[in-house]
């Protein structure tokens, strides 16, 4: 056997002794020389990766991950996914090809899903927020994290080419090149070295690893961020000691099959059960209760529940072929039933706000024997005779104002109902402009909606999909409610009943609520007008709610039998 003669001091050896680390190495050449060469067997493999992980995010989170756990295993999956194909192909394309076979498998697999975040993208005010909270959040989740993943791997896949290309080159000599490329051979070329394109490189590879530095550090802060709980402060008395015998939790509880999520908050759990119904159809009001109504608390146990879609609810919406009026009424009396079994108390009172007054005159209507009291704010009657006001006021408007544009867009969908949630954007949209009163004597509760987002009663992803979860649930329910009208359906219900209005509550909820008042039949009937409110009395006047609640619910509760 002929012998290869070493270098002075290393004595006979057929090869060099393996460097540090090198078992490691020998698996990853073995590894890069897979594919015999050839790039397109790796790239094959990188997108049949993407392709089947799409295929099981589709089916697994058709909305884009919904919690904090799905979100944090988006993150995970597609950043090994992005590595896998990245190594195979040895190339950063796979930054391009991975996540487009990722999104055309995830969006073939959901084509049964409906709704406005995951329909044909809508170039609207609504239909932009739900590209963003919809395709934008499961991007950011999934997509970036197989680009960064992409990249490392190619790079990844490239180091290891290159030292396996090195080892080669000096398999057979006796002697060994300088490491830091000078000699008869150029750098990584095999010929001449050229002046001037070496610091271009490195300072090329210097641009990548920075930006892939901040790249994974940013990752990193929004893995921090999502993982972020859902918490509600304790109920404390002044000295910061928690009061004994309070609640104060976020509880999931089982409604009709699906897992629906409650606040409960109060200072004694003795207290007379409150259960609030939010607005909507898709409303979530866990932000204004905390930040308008704490001091409710003192005298009821208050129950917050997101309905089926909303909130902390929006995993329970699919199917929404499922999502129904009937469904509704069954799962706000399946929670009445939970609280009164929990808390020991034959009977509740209920509390609704726009569309969960009108959910809630028909559950008190369905089972009154379950329900000390109802109490309706901002009452809708009749969502069709509403949305019909709505629309000719907002067209007379429009033409008043010389808008030709809106009126125009208003004629050619017609009046309400629509079949379309993007429709009611439309006619719907322009109340505060249609409809405007002096706010100057009141600012408390002026944000709506948006006041429920940077509360800890949420998870920083409960926080992303608020609005979509408003928009998608109500295009699944509010078509299906467009033939209630309790001026015909209820004109009686054995419980006491309270209303909480608003001297500006816009004449589309305002003349049907009149209609129904005075028709409406009850053990006991009492109405108060806020004189700075609109729709939102509750949050708007919290003192003078809590003291109507206090000085005029509780003690005609407590006096009837």
């Amino acid at each position: 056997m002929s012998t290869v003669e070493s270098p002075p001091g290393r004595g006979l050896a057929t090869r060099d002794p393996e460097p540090e680390g090198g078992a490691v190495r020998s698996v990853a050449n073995r590894v890069a020389g897979l594919w015999g060469g050839s790039r397109w067997p790796g790239i094959a493999a990188g997108v049949a990766a993407a392709a089947a992980w799409g295929v099981l995010a589709g089916r697994w989170t058709p909305r884009g991950p919904l919690t904090s756990r799905q979100a944090l295993w988006s993150i995970v999956i597609s950043l090994a996914v992005g590595g896998l194909a990245g190594f195979a192909s040895r190339s950063r394309w796979a930054m391009l090809y991975g996540p487009i076979a990722f999104v055309a498998a995830v969006e073939a697999v959901r084509l049964g899903t409906s709704g406005p975040t995951v329909d044909r993208p809508a170039f609207s005010t609504y239909g932009l927020l739900a590209l963003a909270v919809g395709r934008g959040f499961h991007g950011l989740v999934s997509w970036a994290p197989m680009l960064l993943g992409a990249a490392f791997g190619a790079g990844a896949a490239r180091t290891v080419e290159a030292a396996s290309a090195a080892r080669s080159s000096g398999a057979g000599t006796t002697d060994h090149p300088p490491r830091d490329g000078s000699g008869p051979a150029g750098p990584h070329t095999g010929g001449p070295a050229r002046p001037g394109r070496e610091p271009g490189r490195r300072w090329a590879r210097v641009g990548r690893r920075v930006v892939a530095g901040l790249a994974t550090a940013g990752l990193v802060a929004l893995a921090v961020m999502l993982a972020r709980p859902a918490r509600t402060d304790p109920i404390v008395d002044a000295d910061g000691r928690p009061v004994e015998g309070s609640i104060a939790e976020l509880t999931r509880i089982e409604v009709n099959g699906r897992d629906h999520g409650l606040m409960i908050r109060g200072y004694s759990a003795r207290n007379p059960v409150l259960l609030f119904l939010a607005g909507g159809p898709g409303g979530s009001e866990l932000g204004a209760m905390r930040r308008h109504l704490p001091d409710l608390e003192r005298h009821f146990t208050v129950v917050t529940w997101d309905q089926r879609g909303t909130g902390r609810s929006y995993p329970a919406l699919d199917p929404t072929g499922t999502v129904t009026l009937d469904g509704a009424i069954d799962d706000a009396l399946a929670v009445t039933d939970y609280l009164r079994d929990r808390f020991d108390q034959d009977r509740v009172i209920l509390v609704g706000q726009s569309w969960g007054s009108l959910l809630g005159a028909l559950a008190a209507d369905a089972h009154p024997e379950k329900y000390r009291a109802f109490v309706g704010v901002g009452q809708m009657v009749s969502p069709r005779a509403t949305d019909r006001i709505f629309y000719r006021d907002t067209l007379a408007w429009a033409r008043r104002r010389g808008d030709g544009k809106l009126a125009r867009k208003l004629t050619s969908i017609g009046p309400p109902p629509y079949t379309r949630m993007l429709d009611y954007e439309t006619a719907l949209s322009y109340e505060h402009e249609v409809y405007p009163y002096d706010h100057r004597p009141n600012h408390e509760g002026e944000g709506g909606f948006s006041e429920n987002f940077l509360v800890d009663e949420y998870s920083v992803v409960d926080q992303v999909h608020l609005l979509g979860a408003f928009m998608d649930t109500f295009s699944a329910l509010y078509p299906k409610v467009q033939g209630v009208d309790l001026r015909t359906q209820v004109t009686r219900l054995e419980v006491p009943v309270f209303f909480a209005q608003g001297a500006h509550e816009a004449r589309g909820r305002a003349e049907p609520f009149e209609e129904w008042y005075e028709i409406l039949d009850a053990p006991a009937k009492e109405r108060a007008t806020f004189a700075t409110s609109g729709h939102r009395p509750l949050f708007e006047q919290p003192d003078e709610f809590v003291a109507f609640m206090v000085g005029t619910v509780l003690p005609a509760v407590n006096a009837s039998p």
